[in-house]
Parts: C-alpha cells; structure tokens; sequence
C-alpha cells in the first residue's frame, strides 16, 4: 500500500500544515487576478538575473535579482506591502533564496509557485526588455483554455 502506507495526518496537524503554507506560497493566477484588479500591498518581484529579464517577465514585476536584495530589497517594498518574488519555474529553488533574503530583511513574503515559466504558461502578459508586451494561450495542462478561471 503507497498511499495510506503513512496514515494521513490529523485535522489539527492538516490545518496546520496546509495553512503554514497559503501563508509562505501563492499561485500565479491569484497573483495575476490581484495585480489586474490593482490589489494593494502587492509588489510582484522578478529575482532572476538581467539577461533573464530582457528576455520576458511578467507584466507589472520589478526587477530585483536575489544578490542585490540585501541591499535594496527593503527600500523596494514600501512598509504594509508583501513581496512576491519568483524565478524560473518549480525547478529552480531561485525564489526560495529570494524570499530567504526579504525574509531576513523583516519585509512580509511569499513566493509565487511555478515562477516565470507557469505565468507563461498560464497565458498571462509577458513584457519584453524592450517594453513590448505579449500574451500567449494558456497551456491545457496548467488553466483552462476558455479563459475562464480554474476557481479552485
């Protein structure tokens, strides 16, 4: 037996668990939704290296790579807001060390799950280094391609 080989935890242990992690993780359509809907205290960090933001990023991100955030992470997020920080995708630990950094700092994080790679994926709006902005469509295997939400 794989799966209940370990019992499933507890109600209390859950709630705990499961909470501790909506307070460390958000996903990329939350963070789209808030952002289109100017949400405050929200500050959308893009912590890969320049070459990677040239390249694309999600619209309405700042850019801050992880070596620079000791430095000028706390002058970035203004006092009340919560960065977001994200790197490539689920593969890269990147937005991890980031958030270690702004965690270390005292600024309110939470790392964006599936990073760069899934806010493609998902169809939302990239921005170019040259300013130009691009919107592909959402990938069968990560949203729901009407355009609907996933409302989950």
């Amino acid at each position: 037996m794989r799966v209940l080989g370990v019992p499933a935890a507890g109600s209390e242990a859950a709630v705990a668990h499961f909470a501790g992690r909506l307070a460390f993780e958000c996903d990329v359509s939350d963070v789209a939704g808030d952002l289109a809907e100017g949400a405050p205290g929200i500050v959308l960090v893009d912590t890969r290296g320049d070459a990677a933001w040239r390249q694309g990023h999600a619209r309405g991100a700042v850019h801050l790579p992880t070596a620079e955030i000791a430095a000028r992470g706390a002058g970035l997020v203004p006092p009340g807001a919560t960065a977001v920080v994200y790197c490539w995708g689920p593969g890269c630990n990147g937005a991890q060390r980031a958030a270690l950094e702004f965690a270390r700092l005292g600024v309110p994080v939470k790392e964006m799950l599936g990073g760069y790679e899934y806010w493609v994926r998902e169809g939302f709006a990239v921005e170019d280094g040259r300013g130009a902005v691009t919107r592909g469509a959402p990938d069968p295997l990560t949203a729901p391609v009407s355009g609907i939400t996933c409302d989950c």
